[in-house]
């Protein structure tokens, strides 16, 4: 058990180093060790699908899918591998993960689901850890990829805030921190603030506050409407990919944000 546990150690660091090579041969040695380990099978059919090995990761995900044939992890990456070879394309990935990507910063970052995802065909090349853009769309802010296929939108209540800022001159990042064909999260920064919203925060806990101030270039918070002091926004918990379980796996030792999702293991193992 000692063993297995290093072992799983050393394929979540080569994971998070996107060293998918290194993934697959720790991930091997478990089940070498352990053959029903479904957490290494799953994690092994992720490597393959990161290299574009499509066949391989179909494999040892069918293979999960027999210990656990409930498991939505699986099901769900087989569909994204039936639509990627029908597009004949592969995952947008990055050669190495930033561990401090998504460290939050009160005022400062915000973490949020995007609402009217787009097409599957889309979101099925994204991967955690990807730049957006932010584009103004009437009264709302869409999400792009670089290449401007549409992702989804954001919220009206932060949509109606970021456009009031953006418009400011302030700006923003954004990178995708979770995704499945049923829901996106995205986490966005601020990069640099424009004068005219200098003395209001990007991200309050409530995004209407002081929302009539904003753009006001001359109106400063005052005793009667102070702005509201930033506080830790609460981490969405859901779980929707592997990748999840990279990030409960080292939070401790890296004191991290990263996705890569073990809850759908978690309530089958107790079935």
């Amino acid at each position: 058990m000692e063993e297995i546990d290093t072992l799983e150690t050393k394929a979540i660091d080569a994971a998070i180093q996107a060293n998918w090579t290194q993934a697959i041969e720790f991930n091997s040695q478990i089940l070498e060790l352990d053959r029903k380990n479904v957490q290494a099978l799953l994690r092994i059919a992720f490597s393959y699908l990161q290299t574009g090995n499509y066949e391989e990761s179909k494999k040892y995900y069918h293979k999960a899918l027999r210990l656990q044939p409930k498991s939505s992890v699986a099901h769900q990456y087989l569909e994204k591998l039936e639509i990627l070879e029908q597009g004949k394309t592969k995952p947008q990935t990055k050669t190495a993960f930033d561990p401090h990507l998504f460290i939050e910063s009160f005022g400062k970052t915000k973490m949020t689901s995007l609402t009217n995802l787009g097409q599957k065909q889309i979101l099925a090349q994204l991967s955690i850890g990807q730049r957006m853009q932010l584009k103004i769309k009437k009264r709302r802010v869409e999400i792009r990829t670089e290449s401007d296929e549409y992702v989804g939108t954001l919220a009206d209540d932060i949509s109606k805030r970021l456009i009031l800022f953006i418009k400011a001159k302030s700006t923003y990042t954004a990178y995708i921190k979770e995704v499945s064909f049923t829901k996106v999260i995205i986490f966005i920064r601020e990069d640099k603030k424009g004068r005219s919203v200098n003395h209001h925060i990007s991200f309050p806990i409530n995004l209407q506050k002081n929302i009539e101030q904003i753009g006001d270039t001359n109106q400063a918070p005052t005793a009667e409407h102070p702005e509201e002091p930033a506080a830790e926004e609460e981490d969405d918990n859901s779980l929707n990919d592997w990748e999840k379980m990279v990030a409960e796996q080292t939070e401790e030792k890296e004191e991290q944000l990263l996705d890569i999702q073990p809850e759908d293991l978690d309530d089958e193992d107790e079935e």
